[in-house]
């Protein structure tokens, strides 16, 4: 029985090698700048989505109670709610503080504008969500405030039980 090469015999192994090495760059960006850049990309979207509602509010009034239509909520309580929703979440998310809770607070308003306010910009929305998801399963990353927190409250809980101090790794993954 004869071995297939693993490679075609007219594509030099060197090319075959180059090609390798270079799809797997990508591999080596940690994760942590991935999370941090999502955080912050999604933050930017809902913060400016917030200051725009708190910039003109009876323009904002105006567009819950007559364009998006929110059934169950009345608008003069839609309206902030979406607000303080928006602006809570993009805090916590640019802060990487209560990441999980900022991107669930997220996921709820863009649940609420596809299904009831502009379904059709489906695409823009599942950008969102990715983001979003990213942040809730795999957390903040390593550049928050939320890996310090769980680095403090080690260290502390480590110290306290038995009664000498550990150094807990801050930058693990």
């Amino acid at each position: 029985m004869t071995a297939i090469p693993e490679y075609s015999s007219s594509i030099p192994a060197g090319l075959v090698g180059f090609y390798r090495r270079i799809i797997k760059l990508p591999e080596r960006i940690p994760l942590s700048l991935v999370q941090l850049a999502s955080r912050i990309a999604v933050a930017h979207v809902f913060w400016q989505s917030a200051r725009t509602k708190l910039a003109s509010w009876p323009v904002t009034l105006q567009l819950f109670a007559n364009e998006y239509n929110l059934p169950f909520v009345e608008p003069a309580i839609a309206a902030p709610l979406a607000t303080a929703a928006e602006i809570t979440g993009s805090v916590l998310l640019f802060l990487g503080l209560l990441s999980r809770l900022g991107a669930l607070v997220l996921l709820c308003v863009v649940s609420v504008i596809q299904i009831f306010v502009f379904p059709e910009n489906w695409a823009e929305h599942l950008l969102w969500v990715s983001l979003l998801l990213l942040v809730l399963t795999r957390g903040a990353g390593v550049i928050s405030l939320d890996r310090l927190a769980d680095w403090a409250f080690t260290r502390k809980s480590l110290k306290s039980s038995s009664g000498r101090e550990h150094t807990a790794n801050v930058f693990r993954a």
